[in-house]
């Protein structure tokens, strides 16, 4: 079992250095696990093939399906996709928050294409959960890519983890770091657009609803 760290009850102090540890923990190339807005996600580095490849393997993901990347603002999100009018409008409305972006990737996108599956699209999302937007942000100020992958915490086609625990209970590979703070507040997915064509789709449902983005859509000029 990988080390699980407990964030409830930690005063700001601790919480900084529990962080810290995440941050040495993905620039090191090993997997973390970590609350999102809603379930759990696991992921690490996605600059890094073997993470990669680790990250694929503890799920028994399907190779043709590409991991989510978590970034810290648009400054990176703008370094690994082409963003369109509509992208653009739908990110600025929703993030940092629930709502997950397919994107274009870009010629000069600095992750491996082995994250998205080789594909010429990648899924983007700015996180409003202040633990891993805080692990995101210290990545940046390193000087490291501010970014990590942000995969939901379960085997691929099962429920996702809703707490630390049983994300430590849940994986026979071990995680190597487990950053618990509690129960997740909603067990709601994100939803998710692809805007990679001149009418955004939306491939999932979650707590931002098709009318919400709708309206936002129909303001176009």
């Amino acid at each position: 079992m990988g080390l699980l760290l407990k964030l409830s009850g930690k005063n700001i102090k601790e919480l900084d250095l529990y962080l810290e540890i995440a941050v040495d923990t993905i620039i090191e190339g090993k997997t973390v696990a970590f609350p999102t807005d809603s379930v759990y996600g696991i992921g690490g580095d996605p600059l890094n093939y073997e993470l990669i490849e680790k990250v694929y393997q503890i799920k028994f993901r399907d190779r043709t399906k590409g991991l989510l990347i978590l970034v810290a603002d648009m400054e990176e999100a703008a370094k690994l996709a082409e963003f369109n009018k509509e992208s653009k409008i739908l990110a600025d409305k929703y993030w940092p928050g629930q709502l997950t972006l397919i994107l274009k990737r870009k010629t000069s996108c600095i992750v491996p294409e082995e994250v998205s599956a080789s594909k010429e699209t990648i899924g983007i999302r700015i996180p409003d959960n202040e633990i891993v937007l805080t692990i995101l942000k210290k990545l940046k100020e390193r000087g490291h890519f501010g970014g990590i992958i942000g995969t939901s915490a379960n085997y691929s086609g099962e429920k996702p983890s809703v707490s630390g625990d049983e994300v430590a209970k849940k994986f026979l590979n071990p995680i190597d770091l487990i950053i618990d703070n509690g129960k997740s507040k909603s067990k709601i997915p994100t939803t998710i657009v692809d805007c990679t064509s001149k009418r955004p789709n939306i491939i999932r449902l979650g707590v931002i609803s098709e009318e919400d983005i709708m309206n936002v859509l129909s303001k176009i000029k």
